[in-house]
Protein backbone atom coordinates (compact mmCIF):
# COMPACT_ATOMS: atom_id res chain seq x y z
CA UNK A 1 0.00 0.00 0.00
CA UNK A 2 0.70 3.79 -0.41
CA UNK A 3 0.80 6.21 2.61
CA UNK A 4 0.99 9.76 2.86
CA UNK A 5 0.92 13.11 5.55
CA UNK A 6 -0.95 16.01 4.36
CA UNK A 7 -0.12 19.45 5.55
CA UNK A 8 -3.01 20.07 7.95
CA UNK A 9 -1.18 23.24 10.25
CA UNK A 10 0.10 20.32 13.10
CA UNK A 11 3.25 19.22 13.28
CA UNK A 12 2.75 15.84 12.42
CA UNK A 13 -0.19 16.49 9.73
CA UNK A 14 -3.08 13.94 8.60
CA UNK A 15 -2.13 10.31 7.39
CA UNK A 16 -3.62 9.24 4.28
CA UNK A 17 -3.91 6.62 2.06
CA UNK A 18 -3.44 7.11 -1.54
CA UNK A 19 -4.00 5.02 -4.71
CA UNK A 20 -1.64 3.41 -6.57
CA UNK A 21 -1.56 5.64 -9.21
CA UNK A 22 -1.23 8.45 -7.37
CA UNK A 23 -4.44 10.09 -8.20
CA UNK A 24 -7.00 10.23 -4.98
CA UNK A 25 -6.39 9.78 -1.57
CA UNK A 26 -8.60 9.19 1.76
CA UNK A 27 -8.14 10.42 4.92
CA UNK A 28 -8.50 8.00 7.95
CA UNK A 29 -8.69 9.14 11.31
CA UNK A 30 -10.77 6.62 12.65
CA UNK A 31 -8.00 4.56 11.78
CA UNK A 32 -4.65 6.07 12.24
CA UNK A 33 -4.45 9.80 12.32
CA UNK A 34 -0.56 9.79 11.56
CA UNK A 35 1.61 8.27 10.13
CA UNK A 36 3.86 7.32 13.27
CA UNK A 37 0.85 6.42 15.30
CA UNK A 38 0.22 3.69 12.93
CA UNK A 39 3.81 2.31 12.94
CA UNK A 40 3.80 2.19 16.67
CA UNK A 41 0.64 -0.11 16.18
CA UNK A 42 1.10 -1.74 13.16
CA UNK A 43 0.13 -5.16 13.36
CA UNK A 44 -3.36 -4.04 14.18
CA UNK A 45 -3.80 -1.19 12.01
CA UNK A 46 -1.79 -2.12 8.49
CA UNK A 47 -4.39 -4.72 8.09
CA UNK A 48 -7.18 -1.51 8.12
CA UNK A 49 -5.15 0.62 6.04
CA UNK A 50 -4.52 -2.30 3.34
CA UNK A 51 -8.66 -2.71 3.20
CA UNK A 52 -8.91 1.08 2.70
CA UNK A 53 -6.07 0.88 0.15
CA UNK A 54 -7.67 -2.15 -1.94
CA UNK A 55 -10.91 0.15 -2.12
CA UNK A 56 -9.44 3.34 -3.25
CA UNK A 57 -7.65 1.02 -6.04
CA UNK A 58 -11.11 -0.44 -7.16
CA UNK A 59 -12.72 3.19 -7.56
CA UNK A 60 -14.26 3.83 -3.85
CA UNK A 61 -15.61 7.02 -3.93
CA UNK A 62 -15.44 9.40 -0.60
CA UNK A 63 -11.67 10.32 -1.60
CA UNK A 64 -10.10 13.35 -2.78
CA UNK A 65 -7.11 14.36 -4.85
CA UNK A 66 -3.84 13.43 -4.48
CA UNK A 67 -1.86 16.30 -4.70
CA UNK A 68 2.01 16.16 -3.88
CA UNK A 69 2.81 19.36 -2.86
CA UNK A 70 0.22 19.63 -0.19
CA UNK A 71 2.48 16.81 1.72
CA UNK A 72 4.69 16.51 4.58
CA UNK A 73 7.26 14.18 4.40
CA UNK A 74 5.47 11.11 5.22
CA UNK A 75 7.00 11.57 8.67
CA UNK A 76 7.51 15.01 9.39
CA UNK A 77 9.57 14.47 12.52
CA UNK A 78 10.83 11.05 13.61
CA UNK A 79 12.18 9.62 16.89
CA UNK A 80 15.50 8.77 14.73
CA UNK A 81 17.03 9.22 11.23
CA UNK A 82 20.57 7.26 10.81
CA UNK A 83 22.13 7.08 7.42
CA UNK A 84 24.35 4.63 5.80
CA UNK A 85 26.65 4.66 3.07
CA UNK A 86 26.09 1.50 1.25
CA UNK A 87 27.51 2.56 -2.28
CA UNK A 88 30.98 2.19 -1.71
CA UNK A 89 31.44 3.31 -5.05
CA UNK A 90 30.75 7.02 -4.45
CA UNK A 91 33.27 6.34 -1.19
CA UNK A 92 36.01 5.09 -3.17
CA UNK A 93 35.50 7.91 -5.93
CA UNK A 94 35.92 10.59 -2.84
CA UNK A 95 38.88 9.24 -1.77
CA UNK A 96 40.65 8.54 -5.19
CA UNK A 97 40.49 12.24 -5.55
CA UNK A 98 42.28 13.23 -2.52
CA UNK A 99 44.38 9.84 -3.49
CA UNK A 100 43.28 8.41 -0.38
CA UNK A 101 43.04 4.67 0.09
CA UNK A 102 39.46 3.12 0.99
CA UNK A 103 40.19 0.91 4.49
CA UNK A 104 39.22 -2.58 4.08
CA UNK A 105 36.85 -2.18 6.68
CA UNK A 106 34.69 0.08 4.52
CA UNK A 107 34.00 -3.14 2.35
CA UNK A 108 32.34 -5.25 5.70
CA UNK A 109 31.09 -2.71 8.28
CA UNK A 110 29.08 0.12 6.95
CA UNK A 111 29.44 3.43 7.36
CA UNK A 112 26.14 5.18 9.22
CA UNK A 113 26.05 8.70 10.87
CA UNK A 114 22.65 10.03 12.99
CA UNK A 115 20.91 12.37 11.55
CA UNK A 116 18.77 15.59 12.87
CA UNK A 117 14.87 14.00 12.49
CA UNK A 118 13.09 16.74 14.61
CA UNK A 119 12.00 18.76 11.50
CA UNK A 120 12.12 17.18 8.06
CA UNK A 121 10.63 19.14 5.45
CA UNK A 122 8.08 18.08 3.02
CA UNK A 123 8.87 16.98 -0.45
CA UNK A 124 7.69 20.54 -2.45
CA UNK A 125 9.54 22.73 0.00
CA UNK A 126 12.44 24.55 -0.40
CA UNK A 127 15.64 23.40 0.47
CA UNK A 128 16.72 26.51 2.87
CA UNK A 129 20.23 27.82 3.85
CA UNK A 130 22.04 31.10 4.94
CA UNK A 131 24.92 31.54 2.48
CA UNK A 132 25.66 29.46 -1.26
CA UNK A 133 29.45 29.35 0.34
CA UNK A 134 28.25 26.25 2.46
CA UNK A 135 28.66 23.95 -0.55
CA UNK A 136 24.78 22.93 -1.15
CA UNK A 137 24.48 20.01 -2.36
CA UNK A 138 21.29 17.51 -3.17
CA UNK A 139 21.78 13.68 -2.17
CA UNK A 140 19.59 11.53 -3.87
CA UNK A 141 19.25 8.33 -1.96
CA UNK A 142 16.34 5.42 -0.94
CA UNK A 143 15.43 5.07 2.68
CA UNK A 144 13.79 2.65 4.86
CA UNK A 145 11.02 2.74 7.93
CA UNK A 146 11.38 0.31 10.24
CA UNK A 147 9.40 -0.93 13.22
CA UNK A 148 10.53 -2.31 16.64
CA UNK A 149 13.72 -3.46 15.96
CA UNK A 150 15.30 -5.94 18.92
CA UNK A 151 19.04 -4.69 19.96
CA UNK A 152 21.43 -7.50 17.93
CA UNK A 153 18.61 -8.10 15.66
CA UNK A 154 19.42 -10.69 13.13
CA UNK A 155 19.91 -10.15 9.30
CA UNK A 156 16.26 -12.04 9.23
CA UNK A 157 14.43 -9.98 12.14
CA UNK A 158 15.76 -6.86 10.48
CA UNK A 159 14.31 -7.67 6.99
CA UNK A 160 11.40 -8.52 8.35
CA UNK A 161 11.23 -5.48 10.22
CA UNK A 162 10.87 -2.90 7.27
CA UNK A 163 7.92 -2.02 6.41
CA UNK A 164 8.01 1.02 4.21
CA UNK A 165 9.77 2.21 1.49
CA UNK A 166 10.91 6.30 0.75
CA UNK A 167 13.18 8.37 -1.33
CA UNK A 168 15.30 10.77 0.50
CA UNK A 169 17.28 14.22 -0.65
CA UNK A 170 19.57 14.48 2.03
CA UNK A 171 21.24 18.07 1.58
CA UNK A 172 24.72 18.18 2.67
CA UNK A 173 26.30 21.67 2.80
CA UNK A 174 29.92 20.76 1.66
CA UNK A 175 32.05 23.05 2.41
CA UNK A 176 31.77 22.43 6.31
CA UNK A 177 32.20 19.12 6.26
CA UNK A 178 35.48 19.40 6.51
CA UNK A 179 36.46 21.59 9.59
CA UNK A 180 33.15 19.34 11.09
CA UNK A 181 35.07 16.57 10.25
CA UNK A 182 38.41 17.13 11.68
CA UNK A 183 37.03 17.84 15.37
CA UNK A 184 36.31 13.89 15.24
CA UNK A 185 32.86 13.85 16.09
CA UNK A 186 31.18 13.53 12.90
CA UNK A 187 28.41 15.72 11.17
CA UNK A 188 26.29 18.09 12.56
CA UNK A 189 26.08 21.65 10.97
CA UNK A 190 27.20 20.40 7.63
CA UNK A 191 23.80 18.47 7.36
CA UNK A 192 20.57 20.47 6.18
CA UNK A 193 17.43 19.44 7.17
CA UNK A 194 16.67 16.05 4.50
CA UNK A 195 13.08 16.05 2.58
CA UNK A 196 11.48 12.61 1.94
CA UNK A 197 9.19 11.92 -1.11
CA UNK A 198 5.42 12.60 -0.55
CA UNK A 199 4.66 8.62 -0.87
CA UNK A 200 5.77 6.02 1.70
CA UNK A 201 5.54 2.43 0.10
CA UNK A 202 5.34 -1.35 1.57
CA UNK A 203 8.03 -3.73 0.14
CA UNK A 204 5.10 -5.69 -1.13
CA UNK A 205 3.70 -2.99 -3.91
CA UNK A 206 7.46 -2.93 -4.92
CA UNK A 207 7.08 -6.04 -6.81
CA UNK A 208 10.27 -8.10 -8.77
CA UNK A 209 11.37 -4.47 -7.99
CA UNK A 210 12.64 -5.39 -4.09
CA UNK A 211 15.09 -8.40 -4.23
CA UNK A 212 17.76 -9.08 -1.86
CA UNK A 213 16.27 -6.13 0.61
CA UNK A 214 17.35 -3.82 -2.60
CA UNK A 215 15.18 -1.78 -4.55
CA UNK A 216 16.31 -2.13 -8.18
CA UNK A 217 14.78 0.32 -9.96
CA UNK A 218 16.54 3.49 -11.66
CA UNK A 219 16.76 6.46 -9.27
CA UNK A 220 15.62 9.71 -11.32
CA UNK A 221 17.57 13.03 -10.40
CA UNK A 222 17.25 16.20 -12.55
CA UNK A 223 18.99 19.28 -11.97
CA UNK A 224 17.05 22.74 -13.16
CA UNK A 225 14.94 20.36 -15.54
CA UNK A 226 18.14 19.07 -17.01
CA UNK A 227 18.38 15.04 -16.48
CA UNK A 228 21.54 14.55 -13.90
CA UNK A 229 21.28 10.99 -12.79
CA UNK A 230 19.50 7.40 -13.32
CA UNK A 231 21.68 5.19 -11.84
CA UNK A 232 19.90 1.64 -10.43
CA UNK A 233 19.61 2.00 -6.85
CA UNK A 234 19.81 -2.07 -6.59
CA UNK A 235 23.06 -2.16 -8.43
CA UNK A 236 26.66 -1.88 -6.72
CA UNK A 237 24.68 -1.46 -3.08
CA UNK A 238 27.65 -3.27 -1.17
CA UNK A 239 24.94 -3.64 2.01
CA UNK A 240 21.25 -4.02 1.47
CA UNK A 241 18.63 -2.77 3.72
CA UNK A 242 18.76 -5.92 6.15
CA UNK A 243 22.51 -5.13 6.85
CA UNK A 244 22.07 -1.61 7.64
CA UNK A 245 19.30 -1.99 10.02
CA UNK A 246 20.93 -5.01 11.28
CA UNK A 247 24.23 -2.29 12.06
CA UNK A 248 21.83 0.32 13.19
CA UNK A 249 20.68 -2.02 16.05
CA UNK A 250 23.77 -4.00 16.99
CA UNK A 251 24.45 -2.11 20.34
CA UNK A 252 20.42 -0.59 20.77
CA UNK A 253 17.26 -1.08 19.98
CA UNK A 254 15.09 0.89 17.21
CA UNK A 255 12.44 2.31 18.20
CA UNK A 256 8.81 2.56 15.59
CA UNK A 257 9.61 5.04 13.13
CA UNK A 258 12.99 4.84 12.74
CA UNK A 259 13.76 5.57 9.42
CA UNK A 260 17.51 4.43 7.97
CA UNK A 261 18.98 5.88 4.41
CA UNK A 262 21.20 3.77 1.44
CA UNK A 263 23.33 6.56 1.49
CA UNK A 264 23.92 8.73 -2.04
CA UNK A 265 23.12 6.37 -4.81
CA UNK A 266 26.06 5.51 -6.97
CA UNK A 267 26.91 3.10 -9.93
CA UNK A 268 30.23 1.77 -11.53
CA UNK A 269 30.25 2.04 -15.00
CA UNK A 270 32.69 0.63 -17.20
CA UNK A 271 36.02 0.82 -15.67
CA UNK A 272 35.38 4.40 -14.69
CA UNK A 273 33.81 5.19 -11.74
CA UNK A 274 30.92 7.84 -12.84
CA UNK A 275 29.71 9.07 -16.36
CA UNK A 276 27.10 11.85 -16.82
CA UNK A 277 23.96 10.88 -18.69
CA UNK A 278 25.42 13.45 -21.72
CA UNK A 279 28.36 11.29 -22.10
CA UNK A 280 26.11 8.10 -22.26
CA UNK A 281 26.15 7.08 -18.51
CA UNK A 282 24.04 7.18 -15.31
CA UNK A 283 25.02 10.13 -14.41
CA UNK A 284 24.95 11.04 -10.27
CA UNK A 285 23.23 11.65 -7.21
CA UNK A 286 24.73 14.51 -5.69
CA UNK A 287 27.13 17.15 -7.20
CA UNK A 288 30.24 16.28 -4.81
CA UNK A 289 30.40 13.03 -6.92
CA UNK A 290 30.92 15.05 -10.49
CA UNK A 291 32.90 17.14 -8.48
CA UNK A 292 35.31 14.32 -7.48
CA UNK A 293 35.51 12.61 -11.00
CA UNK A 294 36.48 16.63 -12.80
CA UNK A 295 39.29 16.38 -10.14
CA UNK A 296 40.48 12.95 -11.08
CA UNK A 297 40.18 14.08 -15.02
CA UNK A 298 40.75 17.18 -14.93
CA UNK A 299 42.80 18.37 -11.82
CA UNK A 300 39.96 20.51 -10.48
CA UNK A 301 36.33 20.65 -10.36
CA UNK A 302 34.51 22.90 -12.66
CA UNK A 303 30.48 21.76 -11.79
CA UNK A 304 29.65 24.22 -8.68
CA UNK A 305 27.02 23.36 -6.16
CA UNK A 306 23.51 24.38 -5.82
CA UNK A 307 22.82 28.12 -6.21
CA UNK A 308 19.23 30.08 -4.44
CA UNK A 309 17.12 29.48 -7.49
CA UNK A 310 18.32 26.19 -8.57
CA UNK A 311 15.70 23.10 -8.67
CA UNK A 312 16.40 19.93 -7.42
CA UNK A 313 13.74 16.99 -8.33
CA UNK A 314 14.43 13.39 -7.40
CA UNK A 315 11.69 10.56 -8.37
CA UNK A 316 11.52 6.77 -9.13
CA UNK A 317 9.10 5.12 -11.98
CA UNK A 318 8.50 1.46 -11.93
CA UNK A 319 8.59 -0.85 -15.60
CA UNK A 320 5.30 0.43 -16.88
CA UNK A 321 6.53 3.99 -15.91
CA UNK A 322 4.49 5.28 -13.18
CA UNK A 323 5.78 7.21 -10.31
CA UNK A 324 6.08 4.97 -7.48
CA UNK A 325 6.77 7.49 -4.81
CA UNK A 326 5.53 11.18 -6.33
CA UNK A 327 8.80 13.44 -6.31
CA UNK A 328 10.57 16.01 -4.43
CA UNK A 329 10.51 18.82 -5.98
CA UNK A 330 12.49 21.73 -4.56
CA UNK A 331 13.96 25.58 -4.80
CA UNK A 332 17.05 25.97 -3.31
CA UNK A 333 16.11 29.52 -1.43
CA UNK A 334 17.68 31.92 0.92
CA UNK A 335 16.52 31.27 4.66
CA UNK A 336 14.79 34.41 6.02
CA UNK A 337 13.02 33.73 9.24
CA UNK A 338 11.11 36.68 9.52
CA UNK A 339 9.17 36.09 6.37
CA UNK A 340 9.01 32.19 6.65
CA UNK A 341 6.05 30.03 4.75
CA UNK A 342 4.49 28.61 8.09
CA UNK A 343 3.76 25.39 5.82
CA UNK A 344 7.53 24.97 4.75
CA UNK A 345 9.26 25.94 7.85
CA UNK A 346 7.22 25.69 10.58
CA UNK A 347 9.26 25.88 13.31
CA UNK A 348 10.35 29.95 12.47
CA UNK A 349 6.52 30.50 12.17
CA UNK A 350 5.60 29.50 15.51
CA UNK A 351 8.65 31.57 17.28
CA UNK A 352 7.07 34.68 15.18
CA UNK A 353 3.91 34.01 16.28
CA UNK A 354 4.91 33.66 19.86
CA UNK A 355 6.99 36.80 19.82
CA UNK A 356 5.70 40.25 21.86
Amino acid sequence: MKLATLKDGSRDGVLVVVDRKLHVCRRVPDISPTLQYGLDHWERIAPRLQAVYEALNDGAPSTEPFIESDCHSPLPRAYQWADGSAYINHVELVRKARNAEVPASFYTDPLMYQGGSDAFVGPWDPIYALDEAWGIDLEAEVAVITGDVPMGADLACAAGAIRLLMLVNDVSLRNLIPNELAKGFGFFQSKAASAFSPVAVTPDELGAAWRDHKLCLPLHVALNTLPFGKPNAGEDMTFNFARLVAHAARTRELAAGTIIGSGTVSNKQGNLHGSSIGHGGVGYCCLAEVRMYETIEKGMPTTPFLRFGDNVRIEMFDADGASVFGAIDQDVVRYDAAGADADARPIAARLRAAAP
